[in-house]
Parts: C-alpha cells; structure tokens; sequence
C-alpha cells in the first residue's frame, strides 16, 4: 500500500509555506526546531520530491511545494470540519467557533446578541476577530474563520450568505447646520457638502459614496476617519456631514453630541448578513446563529423605536 503524508506533515509543512521561517514554524506548531526540520524531510520522502530549498540563511518553498501546500489547506482545513461534523451530531452549537466582525457592526450589535447566544448555547464558545471586510473574507476563504458578520452590498463571490438585518442609512448634521431639524433631507440637498467618511478599506465608504450617488475620485477627503466614533466626533464639531447607520444610532453612538439627524427622503440602506463558505459542512449551524441574530434584532429595533 502507497505512503500517505500525515496530518501532522501536512501542518508543518503549511506552517512552513505561511512563516517561510522554520523556527516560525516550529513555535507555531509547538514543537522543535529539529523535529519540524525532520518532519518536512519525512514529507518529501513520502511525496518523492522536494518542498523546500534550505541554506544556513533562508528557507525557500519550491513550486511544487505552494502547490502541495494550498492543497494541504484545504485538507487540514476539512479535516478540521469532520471533527466538527461529529461534534455538532452529538450536540449542535457547541465547540468552538470563530466569528470576523466589521468594525461598523461589532460594537454596535455584538453587545446585544452575545449576552444572548451565551445563554441560549452554553457549550459554544466564540472566538472574535475584528477586521475590515476584505481581511474576514480573505481569512474565511483560507479557513482561518468559521463565519463572518459583514456588510452587503460587497462582492462576496461563491460565500453562503443569510441577511440577519436591513441597516438604514440617516443623514447626521451639526446642530447650527442649515439642514438640522429637517423631517427629511433629499440627495440634493447634499450636493456641495463637505461629506465626511470613514477611511479606504471600510465597505461603509463606499456604500456611503453610492448611497451620494459619488463615484470615489469625487469624493472630499479633508479628514477621513478610522471609526464611526471618531467620524461623529468630527460631524459634532461641524466640520462636515454623514451618513451614519442606524444600528449605530440605536447603540447611542450621537448621543450627547448634539449631532441633528433626519431620514433621507429616499430611504437607503446597507445589509448586515452573516457569511461562510459554502462547502462548510457546520452550514446548519450558521442558519441556526442567523436565525437567532435575526430574532435578537428584530426585538431590539422594535424596543428602540417604541
């Protein structure tokens, strides 16, 4: 019977391909130095070929090496999802799982739901990661996230996708600025305004600049900001005006600034979903969390408009 590379060879050997170092490596599979080195030559002779040039100064993944290693990925990767498989037959939402969170979304919703589904799924633990949307997305796709709450519309290609939430957009002003107190502020009337937004890499920019009707090099950039907080702060001491979603405002984030807000006259919005890949086989599990995020805001919308 044929030699097979074993798990064990496999990890070391991404570890290997990701760190391009093999003390790296080493520490991060917890083992020695020696016994990774040993390990990778235990791959190549089962494979029959070379997956690394080495030298007293660097380590080199060959060709074939990156090829074997975005194959072992997705093997661990699978792997991974078996054991998974198994526990989630013996007891759905328990385990680990790791949840991506926007930057626009986390501080705003998590709050709320995480209290809840620590209740409602005692044995599941969840482990936080917040990045921008193209890190989650890129994270999720190597396998490094479980799922991802992120902000739609944004290309999210072959990813499994249920919407939780419709996030609308409201028109935030100064107090002494000539549109506050206004019921309802057409797209027009923005026409001229210094329109702040959040920095390059927030989808929430560029779903603000389509909300304008702006295309990207129109765009004043005088100050962009790095948070929704800071962008308030900005708006509160006049220097311009924004759009800023409601789950933001439901959390309090204007309050005690002084910001005016009204709706905008065409009602937009963004959506918040939750993704995962789609060959995942915990896709039961992520319906299931959709399903109880979807009722926690449901619930807490209709408290905050009450």
């Amino acid at each position: 019977m044929k030699r097979l590379p074993t798990m064990k060879q496999l990890q070391y050997l991404v570890a290997l391909a990701d760190t391009q170092h093999f003390g790296q490596a080493a520490q991060r599979c917890y083992i020695t130095q020696s016994t990774l080195s040993a390990g990778i030559r235990d791959l190549e002779s089962v494979l029959g070929v070379a997956v690394a040039e080495r030298s007293n100064r660097y380590v080199l993944i060959t060709h074939t090496g990156v090829q074997i290693a975005e194959k072992a990925k997705t093997l661990l990767r699978e792997a991974e999802e078996v054991m998974e498989v198994a526990r989630a037959g013996r007891s759905p939402m328990t385990g680990e799982m790791r949840l991506g969170v926007i930057p626009t979304i986390s501080p705003f919703l998590l709050p709320r739901v995480l209290p809840v589904l620590k209740k409602k799924f005692p044995e599941l633990t969840i482990y936080l990661r917040e990045k921008q949307t193209a890190t989650l997305l890129a994270q999720l796709k190597d396998g490094d996230l479980d799922v991802a709450l992120i902000a739609l519309p944004y290309e999210t290609e072959d990813l499994g996708i249920d919407v939780i939430m419709e996030d609308e957009f409201l028109f935030a002003c100064n107090q002494a600025h000539a549109l506050a107190g206004s019921g309802e502020v057409s797209l027009e009337a923005l026409e001229g305004e210094q329109l702040m937004l959040l920095e390059e890499g927030h989808c929430l920019r560029g779903q603000t600049l389509d909300v304008c009707g702006m295309v990207e090099t129109k765009a004043r950039t005088q100050f962009e900001a790095s948070s929704l907080h800071t962008l308030v702060q900005m708006v509160a001491a006049g220097i311009g005006v924004t759009l800023i979603p409601q789950l933001a405002v439901d959390a309090h984030i204007t309050q005690g600034t002084g910001i005016s807000l009204s709706r905008l006259r065409v009602p937009a919005c963004r959506k918040i979903g939750l993704a995962w890949r789609q060959t995942s086989l915990r896709t039961e599990e992520f319906r299931l969390l959709a399903n109880t995020l979807r009722e926690q805001t449901v619930m807490a919308s209709a408290y905050s408009h009450a």
